[in-house]
């Protein structure tokens, strides 16, 4: 309906009117669970259409005590991989009929202030979606009854939380697995913030590998975060002494930023030095990039992140699970050939 090229909103009694019911009638209809006989639905519903009604989630969020919103928190802004991230996780929350509230706690470090912050929002439920912010923020969430998923969280067999994610110290073996393979011999990781749960799983089991195999050499450094400019910046000091034959950057905008220092430098890669990243995000693909990675099978890991949280919603005492994807190698131009 409209009055002088403006939208009128049509009211929940407009309707009732034009369905010849109550107001109460048309409130349980739009009330998931309320009890509404078949016919009354349907005149309901046609009047709705007919007015061009949609009821005030709001509203509905006062009578259920259930608001649909899910806290979506994050702290890797910076990283253009979270832009699929988010872009996957809120289309998938809508299509559930759930609303996505996205919180920044890149400069976030105490997880009672996160805590807080949701709790203002009446939020049903938090997925948090990061692989470097501490386990203590999901404690935080869990410890408060309010239904929690870590997203590519650390994983554990006994996990105090629900986790969605991959084996990272499997990956950083399937690294150095990968350089030892193509004939390196003097290897390196060079991982993102020191004290992510990512990067020291990574580091694990890289050095696992190149620990156990004869004639190996492996060393590591850190950038100061999983960014462009750290990876820049990284690689830029590594290159002022004696560079490894190979790198396994923990991440492919390290990886991105670590070829950008390479070729400002005037070498080649895979020529003079070898780069290997992990997610497998989209600029992985590009052809100025043509990065080899590990792929990481995102669109996997959040469909079961939203698929757990529906379920933690209807079962707050769900017991916590972990559920663990697997990943690959994925061969392009950044290393030399088998």
């Amino acid at each position: 309906m409209q009055n002088r090229g403006k939208l009128v909103a049509i009211t929940l009694k407009e309707v009732a009117e034009i369905a010849g019911v109550s107001r109460s009638a048309v409130s349980r209809t739009f009330t998931e669970g309320a009890s509404v006989s078949p016919k009354t639905r349907k005149k309901v519903e046609k009047a709705a259409r007919e007015l061009g009604y949609s009821p005030n989630a709001l509203a509905s969020s006062l009578t259920t005590g259930r608001t649909k919103l899910i806290g979506l928190i994050s702290n890797n802004f910076h990283n253009p991989l979270f832009l699929e991230v988010f872009d996957l996780f809120t289309r998938r929350l809508q299509e559930k009929g759930l609303r996505p509230l996205l919180v920044n706690l890149s400069t976030e470090t105490d997880p009672e202030n996160s805590l807080r912050m949701l709790q203002q929002y009446s939020v049903d439920g938090v997925i948090v979606a990061s692989s470097t912010l501490s386990p203590e923020f999901a404690k935080a969430f869990r410890d408060a009854k309010i239904p929690v998923v870590h997203s590519f969280g650390r994983f554990a067999s006994a996990p105090d939380v629900h986790v969605v994610g991959i084996d990272n110290v499997e990956c950083g073996r399937m690294a150095a697995r990968t350089l030892i393979a193509r004939g390196y011999r003097r290897i390196a990781f060079m991982g993102g913030p020191k004290q992510a749960t990512s990067t020291i799983d990574r580091r694990a089991g890289f050095l696992e590998v190149a620990k156990a195999t004869k004639g190996i050499t492996a060393t590591e450094s850190y950038a100061t975060a999983y960014s462009f400019a750290a990876g820049r910046a990284e690689m830029q000091a590594l290159l002022k002494s004696t560079p490894a034959e190979a790198y396994f950057c923990g991440d492919d905008v390290l990886s991105i930023g670590a070829l950008s220092a390479i070729a400002s430098a005037g070498l080649r890669v895979p020529e003079d030095i070898g780069i290997i990243g992990l997610n497998d995000m989209e600029m992985a693909k590009w052809e100025n990039f043509n990065l080899t990675t590990i792929r990481q099978p995102i669109q996997q890991i959040i469909d079961s992140s939203i698929e757990l949280i529906g379920a933690v919603l209807e079962d707050h005492d769900r017991h916590p699970e972990a559920r663990l994807f697997g990943c690959k190698v994925i061969e392009r131009g950044t290393l030399r050939p088998l």
